[in-house]
């Protein structure tokens, strides 16, 4: 019979289900282990092959750490709100309850046919209300707290010292002033409007909405905002310690974006009632070079001091970039497009009482700093760009230390932005740049004209969405403007059942139109808007841990056990959205005592994009527009030709290069894991995703490699069975008409003991550092040597040690095989539960050595190698260890000196 896959496969998914298998409990006699997913968005497309490869990273290590004695946590679930699902409702007429039902039972369905060790008992879904009940009640712990920052943590809003000033103004002055410092507050701001789709955008989503032809705009909401900015330096400080990746850390830092510097106060001329104009500046020892202010459009000093004779241009000036996404402003400064009017007015120079134009220009943002700058077009590529286009005054105020290269410096014609010493500036002349902008801010602060400052580019999270497919907020707003919270007893808010759920023309949410749901007995209203989509992913983390609790979000016994995630792993993409949330709620939590680390994910991993096929003709022609032409791999013809691989358009012949990209059905370079299940296998498509190269790095998906694996796992079947042997046997046919071949008793000859353990310390040592792909070439090698070639019972026949202890390494990887290797060996009960195989040390130290690991000549990690190994092999040992994988990221290294028996470095 052969290796039958499908028959394999399909016997040990129902032995898993019908043995709850993978389901676990608190155990305090093991160590725990958390492994987690990012959690998937069930679209209507389903899986593909780009999302296996994460997934299956997850399920070898959640075995492997099984085998060796860990109580392993390895759950699955949903993050199914949000406005993907509503839009494909609006377009298909069918309710977005249904349709996301559809799509998680597919998922569902993809995810157990690859034989993923799933405890599906925690299950959890953020559109279940038992679910988002939850949701509601972490954002009623916000709207109950504040910030205290003396303390440096949350506290309880009665906490909050009330000035006597607002005490004496009475109740409403006081609730007043509560609520304008709540972690979540209400706020006019303005915000990413599409007319088209009439929903609101946050900041990450626009750019999604404007590539597919629609339009963004600003304009000026409520909207319930999350005070994310108070635990500004805390989510950097506390990013020291994490097992995180380089790039992300790096991400994170940027996002957040810690400026140090000087808030500059400068009067406006004839407006010395409006108080001080602001600014932030991390370079305050540039300010006798400030030659003009500009400020936002947006901001709030802009109608005030506008003159009679520029108000007509600035009101223009300011409607037109209401009708432009901060995006593509930012786009729009950064290649160096500069518009921008001046209002007419002046501000008065803190040190020497110049008059200073005021502009208002699109490239200065009003949610970054205060909304407003002081002009260094001398010292600043923005600045230099924007007064050449409008006529204004250059002045040098930093120059080199060195005479040579100041006297080159020419600032009328391009900026210097480097340090220096200081020019033209009484104070501080000729001291170098750190110290010029301490001793510039000291005497700021001594002639009470500013103080020193930190900045951060963080902006508080805009929470709000007019959506139906959202979490309701737990809020009612009374007849006299007041909001009050729903007690704990009245969550969850549901969703009322809507036909028409459509957003108005004028912004109003689609709950807005369910009437009967939004007023209540007691005149008050219910909040209208629904939570943003990252709501219910922020913390499904800990609802995993005690997924059926009803009384409470989690309990501390199950929080205390499982938390922190130990290993997580999902795509980079989510670096300064999802992972940035969920550590500010999480530390919301921790403030409020319901968690007990500060920081939920302990490690993260990254896995790489799977690529996926694009033809394009050969000649580089393009469409009539100028847009590149391309092929969808069915349109493809693929032969070989002078023993090269060519490419034809099947109807017309005409070559065509491959080339590859993200997948994406847009593209139609998709691949469906059903199908290569079907042909393959599930074991084969989870070795081959694991064998394509490192974890980390993006791959192409090329379908003959799938068919290698497969028949490796054919050989290791061969190994086990003679197949279509009718010669009766006392256990388990590795497939119909299939038995186990006649094996040798205990541990064979001392080379296949060699062989055997040497295999065993490889594939334990590569799984631990994540790096599959290699543990998956020692098997490989171990199956290809350790009986003679073609010897169907040689000199050395497969010794009974032997066969067991590969079904175990194999198990992690092709856990179906495994099973039915392990089955045929006479065992009764699932190999998961077995233990991990140990190599001995002893027949190691034989055939192996310490290879030193460099980079750039400086000594980084160390690995057992083998004696035998060729340079090729050495140096891809090295390059797998995940020092090197930081120091690389994806590039290949200048140069990679390979001393065998001793050391790899690698250069550059």
């Amino acid at each position: 019979m052969g290796y039958d896959h499908q028959a394999i496969e399909q016997r040990w998914q129902a032995y898993w289900a019908d043995h709850q298998t993978f389901a676990v409990e608190i155990d305090r006699e093991r160590p725990k282990f958390y492994v987690l997913d990012m959690f998937p968005y069930p679209s209507g497309n389903g899986l593909h092959v780009g999302h296996v490869e994460g997934y299956t990273a997850t399920d070898i290590i959640a075995r492997y750490k099984r085998m060796r004695g860990f109580n392993v946590l390895h759950p699955m679930g949903w993050d199914a709100f949000g406005l993907p699902a509503e839009r494909y409702a609006m377009k298909t007429g069918r309710h977005p309850e249904q349709t996301t039902r559809d799509n998680c039972a597919n998922f569902r369905k993809q995810l157990q046919r690859l034989g993923f060790c799933y405890d599906w008992s925690r299950e959890i879904n953020t559109t279940d209300p038992g679910y988002y009940k939850w949701t509601q009640w972490i954002f009623l712990q916000m709207w109950g707290h504040y910030y205290d920052r003396q303390a440096g943590r949350a506290r309880p809003i009665e906490a909050l010292p009330i000035p006597e000033e607002v005490r004496a103004a009475g109740t409403r002055a006081v609730a007043e002033y509560r609520d304008g410092r709540r972690l979540a507050y209400l706020q006019e701001s303005p915000v990413n409007w599409c007319p088209d789709l009439r929903i609101v955008l946050a900041n990450e989503e626009v750019a999604e909405i404007v590539d597919a032809g629609h339009e963004v705009v600003r304009k000026p909401m409520k909207q319930w905002m999350l005070r994310i900015t108070e635990y500004a330096e805390r989510l950097l400080s506390d990013l020291e310690g994490l097992d995180w990746p380089p790039h992300v850390l790096e991400i994170q830092r940027n996002w957040v974006g810690r400026s140090e510097g000087a808030e500059i106060d400068f009067a406006v001329e004839g407006h010395e009632d409006a108080g001080a104009l602001t600014v932030f500046t991390t370079r305050p020892d540039t300010l006798h070079g400030a030659t003009y202010m500009v400020l936002a459009p947006e901001h709030p000093l802009v109608e005030r001091i506008t003159t009679e004779a520029q108000r007509e241009a600035v009101t223009a000036y300011v409607d037109q970039t209401l009708h432009r996404t901060e995006r593509d402003r930012q786009s729009a400064s950064i290649e160096g497009r500069k518009t921008g009017v001046d209002t007419g007015a002046r501000a008065l120079h803190p040190l020497t009482g110049a008059h200073l134009p005021i502009w208002i220009a699109d490239y200065v943002l009003m949610g970054y700093g205060t909304g407003a700058i002081m002009a260094v077009p001398a010292h600043d590529e923005r600045d230099h760009a924007f007064a050449k286009a409008m006529a204004l005054p250059i002045v040098q105020v930093v120059a080199p230390a060195d005479p040579a290269k100041a006297a080159a410096i020419d600032v009328q014609s391009e900026a210097f932005v480097d340090e220096g010493v200081a020019v033209s500036s009484p104070v501080i002349d000729g001291l170098p740049t750190p110290q010029a902008k301490t001793t510039m801010t000291g005497y700021l602060v001594t002639q009470n004209l500013g103080r020193a400052r930190v900045t951060y580019k963080l902006r508080d999270w805009l929470f709000s969405r007019q959506r139906y497919w959202g979490e309701p907020f737990p809020l009612v707003h009374d007849a006299d403007g007041t909001v009050r919270p729903l007690p704990t007893q009245d969550l969850p808010v549901e969703l009322p059942p809507m036909a028409d759920f459509d957003p108005s023309e004028t912004g109003e949410p689609p709950l807005s139109k369910a009437t009967d749901w939004v007023a209540l007995p007691d005149g008050s209203r219910r909040e209208t808007n629904t939570m943003p989509q990252w709501a219910g992913s922020c913390w499904y983390y800990l609802r995993f841990v005690d997924p059926r609790n009803s009384s409470l979000p989690w309990s501390k016994e199950a929080e205390d056990y499982w938390m922190p995630v130990d290993l997580y792993v999902g795509g980079v993409e989510h670096a300064a959205t999802h992972l940035l949330y969920s550590r500010f709620w999480h530390k919301v939590l921790y403030d409020l005592g319901h968690v007990h680390e500060p920081e939920p994910f302990r490690r993260l991993v990254n896995q790489g994009i799977i690529l996926g096929a694009v033809f394009m003709p050969s000649d580089g022609r393009r469409d009539a527009e100028g847009k590149k032409l391309t092929f969808l791999p069915d349109e493809v013809d693929v032969h070989e030709e002078d023993g090269q691989v060519r490419y034809t358009v099947k109807q017309t012949g005409e070559p065509v290069d491959i080339q590859w990209d993200k997948m994406s059905k847009s593209k139609g370079n998709v691949v469906n894991p059903d199908e290569v299940v079907a042909t393959y296998g599930a074991d084969s498509v989870r070795m081959y995703e694991m064998f394509m190269g490192p974890l980390e790095q993006s791959a192409p998906w090329q379908t003959e490699g799938l068919a290698g694996v497969h028949r490796f796992l054919a050989r290791v079947h061969r190994l086990y069975f003679e197949e279509g042997k009718q010669a009766g046997d006392r256990v388990q046919a590795g497939g119909e008409g299939d038995r186990l071949r006649a094996l040798a008793p205990g541990e064979g000859t001392p080379r296949q003991r060699k062989l055997l353990h040497k295999t065993i310390h490889e594939v334990t040592e590569r799984i631990e550092r994540m790096s599959f792909n290699t543990a998956i070439a020692s098997m490989m090698v171990f199956v290809r040597d350790i009986v003679p070639r073609g010897a169907d019972g040689g000199a050395e026949p497969l010794p009974r040690d032997a066969a067991e202890q590969f079904a175990l390494l194999l198990a992690p990887f092709a856990p179906h095989l495994a099973e039915q290797l392990w089955s045929a060996l006479g065992h009764e009960r699932s190999l998961i539960d077995e233990p991990w195989p140990a190599a001995d040390e002893a027949l190691l130290r034989e055939d192996t050595f310490t290879l030193v690991v460099q980079v750039d000549g400086k000594r980084r990690t160390e690995v057992s190698a083998p004696k035998d190994a060729s340079r090729d092999e050495l140096a891809a040992l090295a390059r797998a260890t995940d020092e090197v994988q930081r120091f690389l990221e994806g590039r290949e290294p200048k140069r990679v000196i390979v001393v065998p028996g001793r050391l790899v470095n690698f250069v550059g």
